[in-house]
């Protein structure tokens, strides 16, 4: 959790109970007494008005409530088309959170502000989604978020279908289709797939770990010097996600 999610999370908590300890904040939010001691004095001194001392206790004194979250027109319609975009693209999971983001987000906006949300006139069309693609991208995308190796049955730009045990390291989106850029064991390098062509995917029982030279980090290098290659030839290829699979 990023220190500015758990200040939020410590305010929060006080809002919601009369008196709590350090001990029990700290094992909420899965920190140590003495991180919370120094929260708790950040807070005080940006001005939230916590009663109480280290080792005794902390409540927030009565009448403190946060107040409404503030957005110009340009940061609300980049949330709803963003999350729009999510909820056309993404898998199931995905759309369902997208939908959530705004719901909170509608919900702690000043009242002149709320509408603003269902009259954003930005969208994000659907007609060339691929239902291939959205089929796996929730396993995938899991795989990814567990570090878990995949197996891919899969079919290249030509049709040969090939059936490859990989490290999924992170996932792309293109516009028309997403691909998975990921450690492929059987060519022993770094490789993009298509979802739209994955006929079936497996998560596998083995997890796997970032380390040299098969980091999220490495791949970009390695695409970022396969593209800078690419420049020097001539005529230039049109580059399709998965080119080097």
């Amino acid at each position: 959790m990023r220190r500015a999610d758990r200040l939020f999370q410590i305010v929060s908590l006080l809002r919601r109970r009369r008196f709590v300890t350090a001990a029990w904040l700290g094992e909420r939010l899965e920190v140590s007494e003495r991180t919370i001691y120094r929260d708790v004095k950040d807070l005080v001194g940006s001005g939230v008005p916590i009663e109480g001392e280290a080792g005794v206790g902390y409540r927030l004194s009565k009448g403190f409530d946060l107040p409404p979250m503030m957005f110009n027109v340009e940061e609300i319609q980049a949330l709803v088309l963003g999350a729009r975009m999510v909820e056309t693209w993404g898998d199931d999971d995905l759309r369902m959170a997208a939908r959530s983001v705004l719901d909170k987000t509608e919900a702690v906006l000043p009242p002149k502000q709320r509408g603003m949300i269902a009259d954003t006139a930005l969208f994000s069309l659907s007609f060339r989604v691929s239902g291939a693609a959205r089929a796996v991208l929730g396993r995938v995308r899991r795989a990814v978020n567990e570090r878990r190796k995949l197996v891919l049955y899969y079919s290249d730009a030509q049709g040969q279908p090939s059936e490859r045990i990989v490290r999924p390291l992170g996932l792309y989106f293109w516009g028309p289709t997403w691909s998975l850029g990921a450690w492929c064991e059987l060519r022993g390098g770094f490789r993009n797939f298509r979802l739209d062509r994955i006929d079936q995917v497996e998560l596998s029982d083995e997890h796997f770990e970032h380390e040299p030279p098969v980091t999220l980090e490495d791949y970009v290098r390695a695409m970022e010097a396969e593209a800078g290659a690419e420049k020097t030839r001539a005529p230039v290829p049109e580059p399709t996600p998965d080119s080097s699979a």
